[in-house]
């Protein structure tokens, strides 16, 4: 089995690339997906209440809320972050254990160098782009401005440490045929 992840910052392409491999019959997972799930656990629910209890109306999560308090805050980030990781550690390692006889799983993780769940995959592939496609791409699917699309983009790893460490870059700045026969070229150096 070879365990593979897909990486790359906000904007980047990372879903047309797990897309593509799913299309082509492969079992990818994404990291993005079980945050969304923490956010309906009771469990995970009570912790949130107590670090930020601010972010509550009465007894109900205002994501909304939550994003604005620690994006505009570094240390509020980090603290969330801290909430977050070992719920979805604990789920890579079941879900390697669980597939630990099929022959190539992808994993979509955007903060995987951050997380330092490289250490967990066989290969890092990188989903790149230019700044200015990822800038106008993220602005238009996320409606949001210049301004707040910098502040997260500010938040992840620099572009050009994220190339150095992984082990395959696919442009995701060209048409959808052209990335598809990336993605094609990527599977034949992983068989």
């Amino acid at each position: 089995m070879i365990f593979t992840a897909i990486t790359g910052s906000i904007g980047c392409g990372k879903t047309t690339i797990s897309d593509i491999l799913r299309r082509f019959g492969y079992l990818v997972y994404d990291a993005d997906k079980w945050v969304k799930h923490l956010y309906y656990r009771k469990d995970f629910l009570k912790i949130i209440r107590a670090e930020f209890p601010q972010v509550f109306d009465g007894e109900f999560f205002n994501k909304r809320k939550l994003r604005t308090f620690v994006f505009d805050n570094p240390e509020r980030l980090k603290k969330l972050e801290m909430l977050i990781h070992p719920f979805l550690t604990k789920k890579l390692r079941k879900i390697i254990r669980k597939n630990n006889n099929v022959g190539i799983v992808f994993f979509d993780v955007a903060l995987l160098y951050e997380l330092g769940w490289d250490k967990f995959f066989d290969y890092v592939v990188l989903a790149d782009v230019d700044y200015e496609t990822q800038r106008l791409r993220v602005m238009v699917r996320d409606k949001i401005s210049a301004e707040d699309f910098d502040k997260i983009n500010k938040l992840q790893m620099s572009r050009d440490e994220k190339i150095l460490r992984s082990d395959f870059i696919i442009d995701t700045g060209v048409d959808i045929n052209k990335l598809r026969k990336s993605v094609v070229n990527l599977l034949g150096e992983l068989k």
